[in-house]
């Protein structure tokens, strides 16, 4: 039996939330936990929805975080389809879209984010897509394997990493696809002009063009369908869909009028958080994709919108909930899968951020490692097919030691004895 004494309520149901809701039961927490959820969809994770579920590789329930069945078995309250239209600080209560208030006595925003709209004439024409959600992903997935069938085109604005992942299943499927980037590489935010030219190699060699500095316009059509893309240069592209991959904003609105601490956009937006994930109310926590923390390690507050933070800031925000002490100064980490590319990211070293880039490995074989340093201090490391380096390239970012650059280059150097250097010699 539940122990209804106290309430512990999610808002969020994606795998922030569905990891909490776990870790709360794996922890002996004996009261109500309830878990709402504005989707129809059971908790799911997010990876799936732009590389195996969308390439038809994986089927659709590989997504879910649990079993459906799991919910009853662990005693979890499931309210989905249910948005939360308040938060009530003064009376601990939180206010659902069909009018139902239900009590709280510690509660986690798990509001994760919502794709940025494409702000463009013809952005509301049927063939626009974006992909944030598993019903997203489910209609995209017969999109592109009809423009695979029909020879058709795929125009993605933006070359972040969904609209990468997209463009290479776009080409599995035997679509036509052109990236449109302002920048001058992919992923320039991500991994720089110096890695970012890797990614522009690999979808070239697949059949993708590339045009890059230049931004969507317009998108026109005929009865409501998808005919072609303008971009700012004065050309126009054959589309038979768009896809609007162009970033995504934190979903902060309920923490806004209940009144919560925000980080301001400029600086990446999301509710203000302790390394505790507690917010600026001490019974309401944030984590996942909305929450954004001050990390030890950087110095800075980060928001980071990838499946690690979800997978580990989940269960850190319902230890603390718990009472338990709790410092969350996890590395940041992603991965990637396009084409027969497969990558890990462990950090944070925005352009600006750092002055050497070192390359271990083959980079033209896409065998390598690479690393941004700041004063010889490892920043990041990310391994493309290269595997299980991940701890090692971590250790040397929490290590916060300057470093041989030469060794770190050197494949024959293991990573965990590349050796220190003072900072100055």
């Amino acid at each position: 039996m539940v122990d209804a004494d106290e309430t512990f309520v999610i808002v969020g149901g994606g795998l922030a939330g569905a990891k909490a809701a776990e870790t709360l039961r794996a922890e002996g927490f004996a009261g109500r936990v309830i878990l709402i959820g504005d989707e129809r969809d059971h908790p799911y994770e997010r990876p799936p929805l732009s590389k195996g579920y969308l390439t038809g590789k994986d089927p659709r329930d590989s997504a879910f975080v649990h079993p459906p069945a799991w919910y009853a078995q662990a005693d979890i309250e499931l309210h989905l389809g249910q948005p939360v239209t308040a938060v009530d600080r003064d009376h601990k209560a939180v206010r659902l879209a069909d009018g139902t208030t239900i009590h709280y006595d510690k509660l986690l925003l798990a509001t994760g984010a919502a794709p940025r709209p494409l702000d463009v004439p013809g952005s509301d024409l049927t063939g626009v897509h974006q992909l944030r959600r598993l019903s997203h992903a489910d209609r995209l997935q017969g999109v592109l394997a009809a423009l695979g069938r029909d020879n058709g085109h795929l125009v993605v604005a933006g070359a972040g990493w969904i609209g990468l992942e997209v463009a290479a299943a776009a080409r599995g499927y035997g679509a036509e696809v052109t990236v449109v980037e302002p920048e001058p590489t992919p992923l320039h935010q991500a991994v720089g002009p110096e890695l970012g030219q890797v990614f522009a190699d690999l979808h070239a060699e697949h059949g993708v063009r590339f045009r890059f500095g230049t931004r969507l316009t317009e998108i026109t059509g005929q009865d409501g369908m998808v005919l072609a893309a303008r971009t700012d240069d004065g050309e126009e592209h054959p589309a038979h869909a768009v896809l609007a991959a162009v970033g995504a904003v934190p979903n902060t609105a309920l923490a806004e009028t209940a009144g919560l601490a925000l980080v301001d956009r400029a600086h990446g937006g999301g509710i203000a958080v302790d390394a505790s994930l507690r917010t600026s109310d001490p019974d309401i926590f944030a984590a996942g994709d909305a929450a954004a923390a001050h990390h030890p390690l950087f110095g800075v507050r980060l928001r980071v919108e990838h499946w690690a933070n979800a997978l580990n800031g989940g269960p850190a925000a319902a230890r603390a909930m718990l009472g338990q002490d709790v410092s969350y100064d996890r590395v940041p980490y992603f991965f990637t899968d396009q084409y027969d590319l497969g990558m890990e990211y462990s950090g944070w070293a925005p352009p600006g951020s750092y002055d050497q880039v070192v390359l271990r490995g083959d980079v033209a074989k896409r065998q390598f490692v690479a690393f941004w340093l700041k004063d010889r201090r490892v920043l990041a490391g990310m391994n493309v097919n290269v595997w299980d380096v991940t701890e090692p390239v971590q250790d040397l970012i929490r290590s916060r030691r300057p470093v041989d650059p030469d060794a770190l280059a050197d494949p024959g150097t293991p990573l965990d004895a590349v050796p220190h250097r003072p900072e100055q010699d």
